[in-house]
């Protein structure tokens, strides 16, 4: 057996049960299908690819369409699949071996992981109690370890608490490296530190179309960044590393911005009215911008939640192994039929 690399050996790999149940609210995707019109010109464009060629390099068509949306130049655009191979690609180019990527914990696992993989040192920042990050501590992070590469998560996952305006500004008057603003689920929340992207900070913002996109079947990610990144990240993918069919999913997905934004107006209702729900048994909720909430059981265990739940045809995810989220679960906002089953669950559990 050949050996791999030691530092790869001591890491685990990125885990989300998957088990056949009627309800699945654990891994964040959307409740709800793209919309018809999509699916039908999706089908319409593969029919006429020519697929004894390769994609278009560059994702001009992809890129442009992105960069509309944003009110940007499709030279502050990186597009990949999903997320987090525009996540591994910055760390590629910014980070690896010798440099130093900073997160505040608890918050998305596949920043450190992906930064390890790399061969970075992560050094990791504590949030308070109730999960929101005092700016004296991002600071102590950051002057203490001068990182490369810090990330900001908003909302944060597996909180669902959202950043203000003010923490991305105070970590980029601290930072001399790239700040990275996770906004994998910033349609759901009031505000995108996409407005705050231009030539003169090292701020870059990455998202996703798996959310409110409906599209997690596709992996379609991007970023947007300065020029100067942008530039930087391009020397470092593989060629052609995305297919035919994502950049025409992606590029077609942003002509339904008003079917996305019903969509998110109706997941966000329903988490208001999940949140008020489970505010009312003995459960802590802790405040969401994202379309999930976490929550901690006050009487009863959380892993005893999480079976009680799955013994009920409901899996949600269970958090309450991670350091620093003792007892916790996370519930993905579902349809109003899904909602109601979890609730009904939730109560004869935890009641």
């Amino acid at each position: 057996m050949i050996p791999v690399r030691d530092d790869v050996r001591a890491l685990d790999g990125y885990h989300s049960p998957q088990v056949d149940v009627a309800v699945r609210l654990n891994t964040n995707e959307s409740p709800m299908p793209p919309p018809d019109a999509w699916r039908d010109a999706f089908a319409a464009e593969l029919s006429r690819v020519d697929w004894h060629r390769y994609p278009d390099r560059g994702a001009v068509a992809l890129r442009g369409s992105i960069a509309d949306l944003h009110g940007v130049s499709p030279d502050m655009v990186f597009a990949a699949n999903g997320s987090n191979e525009v996540l591994q690609t910055i760390l590629l180019t910014y980070a690896g071996p010798g440099r130093t990527v900073a997160t505040f914990e608890p918050t998305y696992q596949m920043h450190a992981q992906i930064a390890r993989v790399v061969g970075s040192t992560v050094v990791e920042g504590e949030r308070q109690a109730d999960f929101t990050l005092d700016p004296a501590e991002m600071r102590r992070v950051v002057a203490a370890h001068d990182p490369n590469v810090t990330f900001l998560t908003s909302p944060n996952n597996p909180t669902g608490l959202v950043e203000p305006a003010a923490r991305i500004d105070e970590l980029l008057d601290a930072s001399n490296g790239l700040v990275v603003a996770d906004e994998a689920y910033a349609q759901f929340a009031n505000w995108s530190a996409l407005s705050m992207v231009d030539e003169s900070r090292p701020l870059v913002v990455t998202r996703t179309f798996s959310k409110t996109w409906s599209m997690a079947g596709v992996r379609l990610g991007y970023v947007v960044g300065p020029t100067w990144f942008v530039a930087e990240l391009e020397k470092v993918v593989l060629p052609y590393h995305l297919d035919a069919a994502k950049q025409i999913a992606g590029r077609l997905a942003v002509r339904y911005v008003d079917e996305m934004d019903r969509r998110v107006r109706a997941i966000v209702a329903e988490r208001e009215r999940l949140s008020q729900a489970m505010s009312a048994l003995p459960i802590a909720v802790t405040p969401s911008g994202a379309n999930f909430i976490l929550f901690r059981p006050t009487d009863v265990r959380g892993r005893e939640v999480w079976q009680g739940l799955l013994d009920r045809g409901v899996l949600v995810r269970d958090c309450s192994g991670w350091p620093r989220l003792a007892d916790c679960l996370r519930v993905t906002v579902g349809t109003p039929d899904e909602n109601d089953t979890f609730l009904d669950a939730l109560r004869e559990v935890v009641t």
